[in-house]
């Protein structure tokens, strides 16, 4: 077999921690939060998410880019993640119909990654510091200029990034004819979701995050979506004061992750940045209407706070995570209005939650 030679590259964390390995994809620096996802498969799915923009992604699924690339298979237009840490990153592909490599992709895409990295070793490291900012490096290697670059990088809390990712102009999903028109907030969703919606015959308009709602009222939707997207959800104050007037409207909403915190917030909780966040396809998670346990895709680093909802009367407590017992859904007693923190889409992930999908089409009949 042909040995093929690799150029260096470097991982510097905030505190000054460095780790060394191979640099992969596109030759440049890279700099973001460090987080980690524990899912085996999806990798594609995950770079184009846009809830992970600002993002250093750590996978520990020690094996990147077998499977290549399929064009069918985004979520987003393009690579949201800031960089890529891996263990192998695969140059080359066995599946069949892909379109390109994962590192044309990459080189494509202008998306700097690390390879041979001890990934164990970090995800231990930073499951117990607590997440915070890296920066890859495969074009320099002076650790004192580079720690000067780190320190510009804002921290992820206190971080509105949804105007970043949302779409600037509305626009529409699926087919005129549809049973249901739905509005959804564009705050970073994924298509995924659109397509769980226009499966159900929704015909969707899509708004930028600042849409305002008169303007959501003159399409007269039958249902409201709030989606996923990044950042911290406490400082977008525009968009919490938008979902209060929604959720006045009785127009049936539901909302997921970022759509979830937006709703929490509405009413008046709170959220917090957690030491970790929650990130991977296989996070447990239970049904407190029904019994059941669900196995679900997550990706979030905020959480609303489960204290703030003590004094609530009006908001029910639905789901809840089976790992730390931290708040995964909840819905309004006096509107029609849920929520869940997971990826009910699951894209990539297991399907036991695409319930909600349908529990949303019936509020709209």
């Amino acid at each position: 077999m042909r040995y093929i030679e690799k150029d260096k590259a470097l991982l510097i964390l905030e505190d000054g921690t460095i780790f060394h390995g191979f640099a992969a994809g596109y030759k440049g620096i890279a700099v973001g939060e460090l987080c980690f996802n524990t899912g085996m498969t999806g990798y594609q799915e995950i770079f184009t998410d846009p809830s992970y923009y600002g993002q250093l992604m750590l996978t520990t699924n020690p094996h990147i880019g077998n499977y290549g690339v399929n064009n069918d298979e985004i979520e987003s237009e393009s690579i949201k993640i800031s960089g890529l840490i891996c263990k192998d990153f695969n140059r080359n592909n066995s599946r069949i119909n892909s379109n390109m490599s994962l590192s044309d992709y990459f080189i494509k895409e202008k998306i700097v990654a690390i390879s041979d990295v001890d990934t164990r070793a970090l995800v231990r490291y930073i499951r117990n510091k607590g997440s915070m900012n890296a920066l890859i490096s495969s074009v320099n290697f002076d650790s004192k200029y580079l720690m000067k670059e780190l320190i510009k990088v804002p921290n992820m809390k206190g971080l509105e990034l949804s105007s970043s990712v949302s779409t600037k102009q509305s626009y529409f999903v699926g087919n005129n004819d549809a049973e249901h028109r739905v509005a959804v907030l564009d705050l970073g969703v994924k298509r995924n979701i659109l397509r769980c919606l226009t499966s159900r015959s929704c015909y969707l308009k899509v708004f930028p995050y600042n849409a305002n709602l008169s303007e959501i009222l003159d399409w007269s939707p039958n249902g409201i979506f709030l989606s996923n997207g990044p950042g911290d959800p406490s400082v977008m104050k525009n968009v919490i004061n938008l979902v209060v007037q929604i959720i006045d409207t009785k127009i049936p909403t539901f909302g997921i992750c970022l759509g979830h915190q937006m709703i929490g917030l509405a009413c008046g909780l709170k959220t917090y940045k957690m030491h970790n966040g929650h990130r991977g396809i296989n996070h447990p998670v239970i049904n407190l209407e029904t019994g059941k346990g669900e196995i679900t895709s997550q990706n979030h680093g905020f959480s609303i706070d489960i204290d703030s909802i003590k004094n609530k009367n009006n908001i029910i407590l639905t789901h809840k995570n089976l790992n730390d017992g931290t708040i995964e859904g909840i819905k309004l007693k006096d509107r029609s209005c849920f929520s869940v923190q997971f990826h009910p889409e699951s894209s990539p992930g297991p399907h036991d939650s695409r319930y909600l999908f349908d529990n949303f089409i019936k509020e709209m009949i």
